[in-house]
């Protein structure tokens, strides 16, 4: 197994143990969650940095880069669903889950037919779109446990926790709305692929 593979793998890893950690609602794991996260997400660019200069870029890669991108995400998101002190809309979390089970649906499709479905600029900007909403949801999360557990902090930490349920909420509604979008063009721009697999009849 290449070098660039092996950090695709760990990146799943941690996508697991940012969810444990958000779900413990913590100070402490809060913040270790977050610093998981973001190491997770630098490891997305160095995998794919290390497979390019190496020349060792696999269909595993191609295929199981992406999906750790996935897991990552709906990891915080359906951590942050299940924290009561946020207020992330379960009904758009679904729509960004509908979303990638379909692009991974179509993923499979196109290995079927022999080629591999490469990431694209849209599907690009979805990722980070999304990592940006869960970082910042993260940090609000962070402060409004600080907030709870030290009632007379500073005046500052008190303003940004007023924000920390509606910044949530619309955070994540504008990553399922990009996701989607997203989602769209991919199936436009993948509509042979789509056309074909809807009218070949299998053999035997």
């Amino acid at each position: 197994m290449t070098l660039a593979n092996r950090i695709t793998l760990t990146r799943l890893v941690l996508s697991l143990a940012v969810f444990f950690l958000v779900i413990q609602k913590t100070f402490v794991t809060v913040l270790i969650g977050l610093i998981v996260m973001i190491i997770a997400s630098v490891s997305d660019a160095i995998d794919g940095m290390i497979a390019r200069r190496t020349q060792t870029t696999t269909s595993f890669g191609a295929i199981a880069d992406p999906f750790a991108d996935k897991i990552l995400v709906m990891s915080a998101f359906i951590a942050f669903a299940s924290v009561k002190l946020l207020d992330v809309p379960l009904w758009a979390i679904f729509l960004i889950l509908l979303r990638e089970l379909t692009i991974s649906t179509l993923r499979v499709l196109a290995a079927l037919h022999g080629s591999v479905m490469k990431a694209e600029a849209s599907g690009k900007f979805k990722t980070t779109i999304q990592l940006i909403a869960g970082f910042t949801i993260m940090a609000l999360l962070l402060n409004r446990v600080w907030v709870i557990d030290h009632p007379g902090t500073h005046k500052f930490f008190l303003a940004v926790d007023v924000w920390a349920s509606p910044a949530s909420w619309w955070l994540t509604v504008i990553a399922s709305v990009v996701t989607l979008i997203s989602g769209v063009i991919y199936l436009a721009n993948h509509r042979e692929l789509l056309r074909k697999s809807w009218s070949e009849k299998k053999n035997g």
